[in-house]
């Protein structure tokens, strides 16, 4: 609540809050005579109290059904307590009288005012566990207010293998997961600390439990094995032709790993051949149609390895090590530096997004945020560059410099505040302060609108490429578009199913799936139609492989998830029923307790007494407590540079800091509890604290904050909030301070709903570990952005989607059609029945306006504004002149998952929670409001996710039903290849004829080369060697190499000899001698793998390729440093 000076500033005559207002009055009741300033002293007597009991997390609390702590909102607005097993049920008026009966109080001497106006249930140990009834509000049945759906197998979305569950951010601190790749049998993944690899044979496996060898994160992780210790992993590719994964690094780096290592569990496996490739991060690897290594870094620079000098490399034995990564090293070609002519260069200088091989025309891909560049795989030379729209590009702009263009919008902010402070002296204080506070706000919009002039591109930047079965390349943009090329770079067309950034993309069969920023998964087909999309994940899928008969997604929190490559389909349907079958065995249940504390504290100082007095004396029992202020900082200049300073990310203020460290020590912070996360907006500040015996259950801690003040830009009134993860379970806390003022009904309204509609979670910079950030997971979803086909969940706000909310704060509702001295004679006879009955957010609770569907105990304990500082008990309330009617400002309301009034802890329902104390501390007398503190009995129901994984792999394994469909995604259709054995001279081309045969499905089929031989002079071939990722030799073109076969159609394939002279000898990419061509007879197998539209097998029809060297009169020939004979393809 704001001082007088501040509700003057808030005030604001609306016709409809006074319309409102009129509707709520009504005639109070009866009361009895007596002296409003009087305070209620309490009578000594020799009645013996019991001991407060103390509790820890370790002792065992008793289960505490729904069903003892339900108060419904009917029409006749009764409470309903229900009693707690054989104890006398609560009625409301316990603690009071009625309006015609004496009131006659005995207790203890030493008792506290505000313990005694407390529910008295009984004995201290019964009322420790006695849960309060509550008031439940309406309207909390539909929409956004809505209990999230929970069950134990999620319902709307295909049922998952988590290979590896969530971990918590703040165990992921220098190992964030940030790329993935497969093979049919192995999942790899790059890390910020090496790479990890799964079997997939393994991932069914029971995880490791905490304690273990496995670092915190990954206790419910299948299996894996790790790398020894490097540089962050930016990069991974399968060469499948050398039984290799290679990976790019963070500091330029690249590393192969062998897939056939004998992996022990006991020991970390190590690199292969590695050698530094790039002075910036290797942003992408490739191997081009014809083996050799492409690497895109910062700044446009592209290299290329040739494969002769990675295969002589990797021969060498590791005592060789440094040698071999010289040759290496010294054997780049930098493409860069090929296509730039006096300085300009014809290639964008903007950082390497990704690269793709074409291997349908052999073509390289090059995508930068606003361009493509295409090459020639085998001649390496640049056939094209063009723009993000599809348009051609001669020359590259040289950038332009913004810091001129910032700096007018910067100097306009300086002036605005200074010209502000400067203005005439007119009008009063109050209105000095709104024109500075609007001024501000101005100067920083003008800002933030200048700057984001800068960055109007960047919606159309793209994020990821993907070469489809078909030949078609499709690119994704920041803005959700999704845009189909041909091979020679030509735009088709674009489509947009969702609004969000396009992170990644794979392809199976006929399918093309997409990963977006919001946690969705979208499959399409060839045709770009919409199949089908999901929620995969709760943060963005970051990278995608496809692996045996998963599609893998990684999401940027760390979890992996295999979805069935049939998905969505029967086997998940099948999946779904048995799984929820088994809940019992992977089902788990814990409890904990929960404090909220919050306290309008009037620019006040932070009084170790009255801290402790209000949250460490009671928290021994607690496991987190979470506490809100209002009015930490206030006044015109510092709510205009909070709002500067939050246009610009920063936060918090030096009186903030100072009341967080308070509190700490009040809770001995280092000791029992862990600060972990806060967030401040102007005078509103949010803290939360776990205890260390709870903290390595708690976690993901995110902060926001909305303003609601001046033009909802100001945060003098508002609301700032954190989301933490607990046991899998996502809770949020936020601490609110609404309009002000007796007639503001629906203004504070209108502020509640603004704040609960727009709260995004984000990483805050006043969150504790810093260093596990990672990539924030405060990505405003937009799930239910409906596209067609696609059925996603209803638009919620990231408020909705929690498990349990709990809004603290100064509301600022009052009391309504009561005068101030009826006021205070209610409160001195303990009248509270009445007084809740004028209380207006109680009121708009039952109309449903507010607070929809949420849920607060009885209010037992004295109003909690205004009082006059230094007045300790009921005699301190204001009795100045303007005498503000006593009001309940101060609340704690809350939302589980209870759908009903009544429910059980369940996988269904699985956060539970009972209030068992709501009282005021009246001896705390800094500030005109009483702090106020709440404790919640949690009970949490969550999935042991390793036990469930086991389940779900026995399933797959037993299940007849699902064993039967996946025999049928073994079956490939019958194929028919025209030959297997091509005798080629030069300049030789034979056609081989694929035929599908298959009346119904689609082939796809890709023909690479399985290893190259001199033929000796018996004629035997022997002794085949593969090129990278088995390319073919640069002797040959295949032409289309990959493409897709209609049902009962066929595709011709021109297998083609090219005449090429043998490579040039390089040295940091210069030529140093010529070699002659190679006049010995050769042999290639080309290996022709034929899937079906969506099957899990491959069939492999084999074609020897043999080259007969007839130009014996060639001879020695120079060589040119670009091949004249390559054949361009389309």
């Amino acid at each position: 609540m704001d001082h007088d000076h501040h509700h003057d500033i808030q005030h604001d005559n609306n016709d409809d809050d006074n319309d409102a207002l009129a509707g709520l009055s009504s005639t109070p009741p009866h009361r009895k005579v007596h002296s409003y300033s009087h305070q209620l002293i309490p009578e000594n007597n020799n009645k013996k109290r019991n001991a407060r009991r103390k509790h820890s997390l370790e002792d065992v609390i008793p289960n505490i059904s729904s069903e003892d702590f339900l108060e419904s909102s009917d029409d006749n607005n009764e409470d309903v307590p229900i009693a707690s097993g054989g104890s006398p049920s609560i009625n409301e008026q316990d603690s009071s009288s009625g309006p015609d009966e004496s009131v006659n109080v005995n207790v203890n001497a030493g008792q506290r005012l505000d313990q005694m106006l407390c529910i008295d249930g009984g004995p201290d140990e019964l009322r420790e566990f006695q849960p309060l009834p509550e008031f439940i509000g309406n309207g909390g049945g539909a929409g956004i207010f809505k209990v999230p759906i929970r069950a134990a197998v999620h319902p709307g979305r295909p049922t998952c293998l988590e290979l590896r569950p969530h971990p918590l951010r703040e165990t992921q601190v220098g190992k964030f997961l940030r790329n993935i790749a497969c093979t049919k049998t192995q999942l790899w993944a790059g890390m910020e600390c090496g790479v990890r690899m799964w079997k997939i044979e393994d991932a069914y496996e029971l995880g490791n439990r905490l304690g273990g060898r496995i670092r915190r994160g990954d206790e419910d992780a299948a299996p894996f094995n790790e790398s020894v210790t490097t540089s962050p992993t930016t990069f991974l590719m399968v060469d499948h032709g050398n039984k290799l994964v290679w990976s790019g690094h963070k500091d330029g780096k690249i590393r192969s790993w062998k897939m056939n290592h004998a992996f022990d569990d006991k020991e970390q496996f190590k690199e292969g051949l590695s050698w530094n490739a790039h002075k910036g991060p290797v942003n992408s690897i490739i191997m081009s149609s014809y083996g050799d290594m492409w690497s895109g870094s910062d700044n446009g620079v592209i290299k290329i390895w040739p494969w002769e000098s990675i295969e002589k490399s990797l021969s060498l034995s590791p005592e060789e090590k440094h040698m071999a990564a010289l040759l290496v090293e010294r054997s780049f070609i930098d493409l860069r530096n090929q296509v730039t002519v006096n300085g300009a260069c014809r290639i964008s200088s903007s950082d390497i997004k990704c690269l793709i091989s074409d291997h349908v025309r052999a073509k390289v891909w090059c995508a930068q945020p606003l361009s493509f560049s295409l090459w020639d795989g085998r001649s390496k030379e640049l056939l094209k560059v063009f723009s993000v729209e599809g348009q051609i590009e001669n020359r590259v702009d040289m950038g332009q410099n913004q810091t001129g263009s910032d700096q007018p919008a910067e100097d306009e902010m300086k002036v605005k505040f200074v010209s502000t402070s400067k203005k005439e002296k007119s009008g009063g204080f109050l209105q000095r302060s709104r024109n500075a506070i609007m001024g501000a706000a101005d100067a920083v919009r003008r800002v933030a609108t200048k700057g984001a002039g800068a960055f109007v591109d960047d919606a159309k930047r793209t994020e990821a490429l993907i070469l489809s079965p078909d030949g078609m390349i499709w690119s994704g943009s920041a803005n959700g578009m999704l845009v189909q090329w041909d091979s020679n770079g030509t735009r088709l067309r674009d489509i947009t199913y969702h609004p969000c950034a396009v992170q990644c993309f794979t392809t199976h069969g006929t399918r093309i799936y997409i990963g977006y920023a919001s946690g969705i998964i979208q499959v399409m087909d060839l045709e770009g139609i919409l199949i089908a999309g999901w929620v995969a994940h709760s943060s963005p899928v970051i990278k995608m492989a496809v692996g045996g008969s998963y599609i893998f997604s990684l999401a940027t929190h760390g979890g992996i998830r295999g979805w069935n490559v049939t998905s969505p389909g029967p086997i998940d349907g099948i999946l779904r029923t048995e799984l929820a079958a088994k809940e019992r065995i992977y089902a788990r249940r814990d409890s904990f307790r929960i404090m909220m504390g919050t306290w309008n504290v009037g620019q006040g100082k932070p009084m170790m007494e009255s801290l402790k007095l209000w949250l460490g004396s009671v928290s021994s029992d607690i496991g987190i407590i979470v506490v809100g202020l209002q009015e930490v900082d206030m006044g015109a200049g510092f709510l205009a540079m909070s709002a500067a300073k939050e246009t610009v990310g920063l936060e918090g203020s030096a009186a903030g800091n100072l009341w967080l460290d308070a509190i700490g020590r009040a809770l001995d912070e280092r000791a029992i509890f862990e600060r972990m996360g806060s967030r401040q907006l102007a005078g509103l500040l949010i803290g939360l604290w776990v205890r260390k015996t709870l903290r390595t259950h708690v976690g993901d801690v995110d902060a926001g904050a909305v303003p609601c003040g001046f033009g909802r830009a100001i945060g003098n009134k508002g609301g700032v909030g954190l989301r933490i993860r607990v046991y899998d379970r996502i809770i949020c806390f936020v601490n609110c301070h609404l309009a002000a003022h007796l007639e503001a009904v629906n203004r504070r309204n209108a502020d509640f709903d603004h704040i609960y509609r727009n709260l995004v979670f984000s990483r805050s910079l006043n969150l504790l570990n810093n260093a596990a950030a990672g990539v924030s997971t405060a990505v405003q979803m937009l799930k239910g952005q409906n596209v067609p086909s696609v059925n996603f969940e209803e638009p919620r706000p990231e408020l909705g989607d929690a498990d349990m909310v709990i809004f603290i704060g100064d509301f600022n509702y009052r009391l309504f059609g009561i005068t101030y001295d009826e006021a205070r004679d209610f409160v001195s006879q303990r009248c509270f029945d009445w007084l809740r009955e004028r209380d207006q957010l109680r009121a708009e609770m039952k109309a449903g306006k507010v607070f929809q569907g949420m849920r607060e105990a009885i209010i037992r304990f004295p109003p909690t504004y205004k009082f006059e500082r230094g007045r300790p008990g009921l005699g301190g309330y204001d009795s100045r002149e303007k005498k503000r009617i006593p009001a309940w400002c101060d609340r704690v309301i809350y939302r589980d998952n209870r759908a009903e009034a009544v429910a059980e802890c369940s996988l269904d329902c699985p956060l539970v929670a009972a209030i068992y104390l709501y009282e005021a501390v009246m001896e705390v007398c800094e500030s005109d409001h009483k702090p106020v503190r709440c404790k919640l009995h949690v009970q949490i129901a969550h999935v042991d996710r390793s036990v469930r994984r086991q389940g779900f792999g026995e399933i797959m394994k037993y299940n007849e039903k699902i064993k039967a469909i996946l025999d049928e995604l073994r079956h490939v259709p019958e194929t028919n290849v025209s030959t297997d054995s091509v005798f080629l001279q030069n300049q030789d081309t034979t056609v081989v004829k694929i035929t599908n045969k298959s009346a119904n499905d689609k082939i796809v089929y890709k023909i690479v080369c399985e290893g190259q031989t001199t033929i000796k002079d018996d004629g035997d071939a022997t002794d085949y060697r593969p090129r990278g990722a088995y390319g073919l030799p640069r002797w040959l073109e295949v032409t289309p190499a990959a493409g897709l076969v209609k049902p009962d159609s066929f595709v011709e394939v021109s297998i083609h000899h090219e005449e090429f002279h043998t490579l040039e000898d390089l040295v940091d990419g210069i030529p140093q001698n010529w070699w002659c061509e190679d006049t010995r007879d050769k042999e290639v197998i080309l290996l022709v793998m034929i899937e079906g539209s969506c099957t899990s097998e491959t069939t492999i029809h084999k074609i020897r390729v043999r080259h007969c060297f007839s130009a014996k009169a060639i001879g020695t020939v120079r060589i040119e440093s670009k091949s004249n004979g390559s054949r361009k393809n389309g």
